[in-house]
């Protein structure tokens, strides 16, 4: 189908949100729509939002905007989590044309044909019950950002209702893609040329749970690592308690599966954990990593922290401080805890100034480079498998399985895609630089 019309995106938030826009987008272009950049006038501006924190909020607030100031005539649609959870919000924005929570994307294009040119009112919104969604919605991606790393989503939801968190109310009880679409997924990825898939979801390590008959995350693995041509299986995030003896094994001993686990950890002091309603405690993340570590060799464990959580001492946070340093993460990333209304954590007392929030990121942010940079050091003078992402001015920029960025000269644009041997030459905190064997 031909067309003139155009459609720009922003996403914000995490990698299911680039997935939900890369689904919607497949819509679009199957309708030949043109995709266009953010700032160029466009027929449709799609905003996909996150609720994560206060800065996502305004972030996303301030994309609306932007868009209406571009194109004032333009088709201003805002889909994702804000929508979802503070649909009346978004409302009230002006220039808003169409309001889309976290289901009913698969309608996404016939609303937008649907809505009358050159006004934005009255605004149509499409914002179900979330908590009645029971059937993971299936949204096909035919084409991803990047040209060598592809994202699966293959679960959606959460029940965990940590004490700080608005994404359960964003994204419902967890739902989880029949095992036979993921894999039927997965080879039209990997017969596009994509040798690595990303799996994830917004609870992954519930995949499964809410089937018949109940699978987990290793099964899903397991199946993937039957698909001809694809090389690489990364595991986007899991929690602590949900790593199985038999995910560990898959990971272990299938080339395939990338020897990199993110496992959230949010804080290293227990009392802290059990304010923020997490299910586990420092003891048991260490056994996990220590029986990961144990059973994987050269494994990258990356992980998420979050300071300033409510009522955090300067002593619990020295214990966050000395626990991490004893993980020895290869890669933190760092969170100040944002306050979000409709949290319980919202209503904690002793709220934590913004300016100790500031100083105590900083210093965590100052050990996981340290941490990172004596991860990379191991790796000097070693062969390091890369699949090589970009090449730039005959720069090579890649990533190892085990998830370290490798940069290396004498690269051509042919590499892109391709896995290469680099000898590593320099560790920084950012990675290795070296060059090609």
């Amino acid at each position: 189908m031909q067309n003139n019309k155009t459609i720009a995106v922003c996403t914000l938030g995490c990698k299911v949100n680039q997935y939900d826009t890369d689904a919607v987008l497949t819509q679009f272009r199957e309708a030949g729509y043109s995709v266009v950049d953010f700032d160029q006038k466009a027929d449709v501006y799609l905003i996909n939002t996150c609720t994560v924190t206060n800065v996502g909020d305004r972030k996303s607030r301030q994309m609306i905007r932007r868009a209406r100031r571009i194109n004032p005539d333009g088709k201003v649609v805002v889909m994702g989590c804000l929508a979802q959870a503070s649909p009346e919000e978004v409302i009230q924005i002006e220039g808003v044309s169409l309001v889309v929570g976290t289901h009913q994307r698969s309608e996404l294009l016939e609303l937008v044909e649907s809505l009358p040119d050159g006004t934005s009112e009255p605004i149509s919104t499409v914002v179900d019950d979330i908590f009645a969604v029971d059937e993971f919605e299936e949204l096909p991606v035919s084409t991803f950002e990047g040209r060598t790393r592809a994202t699966l989503k293959i679960q959606d939801g959460c029940n965990q209702f940590c004490s700080y968190c608005r994404v359960p109310f964003a994204r419902g009880k967890p739902r989880s893609r029949r095992i036979e679409s993921v894999v039927e997924q997965a080879a039209q990825i990997a017969a596009q040329g994509y040798p690595e898939i990303v799996l994830t979801g917004v609870h992954l390590g519930a995949y499964g749970l809410d089937l018949e008959p109940k699978l987990h995350l290793s099964d899903v693995v397991e199946a993937l690592t039957e698909v001809e041509g694809l090389t690489r299986i990364r595991i986007s995030s899991i929690d602590p308690h949900e790593i199985t003896p038999r995910l560990l094994e898959l990971v272990a001993a299938e080339e395939k599966v990338c020897r990199h686990l993110h496992i959230p950890l949010q804080s290293g002091c227990d009392t802290v954990l059990e304010r923020m309603r997490r299910r586990y405690t420092t003891a048991e993340y260490r056994r996990i990593v220590e029986e990961a570590r144990e059973q994987i060799s050269d494994l990258a464990i990356t992980t998420d922290i979050i300071v300033g959580f409510p009522g955090e001492t300067d002593a619990e946070f020295a214990e966050t401080m000395q626990f991490v340093e004893e993980m020895a993460f290869s890669r933190l990333h760092v969170f100040r805890y944002s306050r979000r209304t409709g949290t319980p954590a919202a209503r904690f007392p002793n709220q934590i100034p913004a300016t100790v929030k500031e100083e105590r990121s900083h210093s965590l942010i100052s050990l996981g480079e340290k941490l990172a940079e004596q991860f990379h050091q191991a790796y000097v003078g070693k062969k390091l498998e890369v699949l090589v992402e970009q090449v730039e001015g005959g720069h090579g920029v890649g990533l190892t399985d085990n998830y370290i960025r490798v940069e290396f000269a004498s690269a051509s644009d042919s590499l892109v895609g391709k896995t290469v041997q680099i000898l590593g030459k320099a560790a920084s905190a950012k990675g290795i630089f070296g060059r090609l064997v």
